[in-house]
């Protein structure tokens, strides 16, 4: 079964360090991948690692909600959902019992950006897995009743991961207030209200316009030869025909011109605050300096267990119970830097909005020191050497780059743009783009919570 993949940048997890994690610093040495592009403008990229026998083949379209049309948010989840329904040759769940039959594991993911598929078989079957995601990216099957029932899924699934969660309702308002034009602004499992007028049709509509070869970057990592895997991507996708995608109209989002706060009513134990800044992605990894400081900002705040937040604000002043920062530098839309916690027992939520802004104070009025910067840029080495590890991580890193407008090629420039960040650059990026114009601040404000089994709907101001 597909599930969705949806992470809050204000999550503290190795996603956070998405970023950091694609940057190959002092590594063991490993192969570069090796390239082609097919006939039909299928890009593949392949790394070979021969520590294990094992590979991981991926999948990824370079489409996800934020190409989705007003109306229908949530449509590109609801077909990854549905890419496991069955093709002309393959019955419905017929595609994950054969790659368990291989020894294999598969699963799917949506993005704001990207939707990916991915399989970790043994190599010997990797023309068996291809041949299989290659019938489904032109074959599928999607009826009607098939749709009918996995749409109460989904919506199930929204119920489970937002609407019941206050956390995740803050970040969806909290983003749905940020942006007012931007497509960001849709979450991508969707809104209830789309979700329930959506049709079958329309997951028609998305898989027709968006499916094809050359939306679509094929990633394979293991114990492979890329000559081998070349010969299999032409054989099994290359015999698709290209397709002329659609127009992607993303409407460009206005200045912000003042600061915007939003409140969340829900049952919870806890407050919760969430603050976004409206900063610069990285789009020129050799001259958008500003993204590798704000990314080595956000690990000195929150990059490892002594990082500032959570030794001044939990541990040393107790005014939370959790803080955190995060900032994605690299995404196909505009960036945020996130700064977001919940109070301590006795501590109003305005005291920890103020204890965060202190901490912002602090590296503006006082820097940071060569020694905390160069801490962190050790941490993010560890993370890099974590995921190295991983043939999944590899080709995570690979995917998240060709399908974010990037190129694994991009990985030295990104690595020398985070070595050079100085403490200067650290201060100076802090000292510009925290002010309240460009600010959001979504509140939860913690309802009662209900006696066990009373449903309760979240009410929002």
């Amino acid at each position: 079964m597909s599930s969705g993949f949806f992470l809050s940048p204000l999550r503290r997890s190795l996603w956070r360090l998405t970023f950091i994690a694609c940057l190959p610093m002092a590594l063991p040495a490993q192969a570069n991948p090796f390239e082609t592009t097919l006939d039909n403008g299928m890009k593949v990229v392949v790394r070979e690692d021969r520590r294990a026998p094992s590979a991981v083949h991926m999948l990824w379209y370079r489409s996800g909600s934020m190409d989705e049309p007003m109306g229908v948010s949530g449509v590109a989840h609801v077909l990854e959902h549905m890419m496991f329904k069955g093709t002309r040759k393959v019955g419905p769940g017929e595609f994950n019992a054969r790659i368990a039959a291989l020894g294999g594991r598969d699963n799917a993911f949506t993005s704001r950006d990207y939707t990916a598929y991915f399989q970790q078989i043994p190599p010997a079957h990797l023309g068996t897995m291809m041949a299989l995601e290659a019938d489904r990216m032109k074959n599928l099957v999607l009826t009607n009743d098939a749709f009918s029932s996995e749409i109460e899924v989904v919506k199930e699934e929204r119920r489970l991961r937002t609407d019941d969660r206050p956390r995740a309702l803050v970040f969806e308002q909290l983003m749905a207030t940020v942006f007012q034009a931007h497509p960001y602004r849709h979450p991508v499992i969707g809104w209830m209200t789309d979700l329930e007028a959506m049709t079958a049709e329309d997951a028609r509509i998305w898989y027709r316009n968006w499916y094809a070869p050359n939306n679509a970057v094929l990633v394979v990592v293991g114990d492979v030869d890329h000559r081998a895997v070349f010969k299999l991507a032409r054989q099994h996708y290359g015999t698709i025909k290209s397709a002329k995608l659609p127009m992607r109209r993303i409407s460009n989002e206005p200045k912000q011109i003042g600061p915007r706060s939003v409140i969340v009513r829900a049952p919870a134990e806890l407050a919760y605050l969430a603050m976004a800044w409206r900063v610069p992605s990285l789009q020129n990894p050799q001259t958008d300096r500003d993204a590798y400081a704000l990314q080595m900002l956000g690990e000195i705040l929150d990059g490892y267990d002594g990082a500032r937040l959570n030794r001044r604000l939990v541990r040393e002043q107790r005014i939370a119970v959790s803080a955190g920062a995060s900032y994605s530098a690299i995404s196909r839309g505009p960036g945020l830097f996130f700064l977001e916690g919940s109070p301590a027992p006795g501590q109003s939520i305005e005291a920890l909005e103020t204890a965060l802004r202190a901490e912002l104070q602090r590296i503006r009025d006082e820097g940071v020191s060569e020694a905390e910067l160069n801490r962190v840029k050790n941490q993010a080495l560890a993370s890099r050497i974590y995921s190295r590890d991983s043939l999944m991580g590899q080709a995570m890193e690979i995917g998240q780059l060709e399908s974010r407008g990037l190129s694994w090629r991009d990985e030295a420039r990104l690595l020398a743009g985070l070595r050079a960040v100085t403490a200067e650059e650290v201060r100076s990026v802090a000292r510009r783009y925290f002010d309240d114009t460009s600010l959001t601040v979504a509140r939860l404000d913690p309802q009662p919570l209900p006696a066990v089994g009373t449903p309760t709907a979240p009410q929002q101001p």
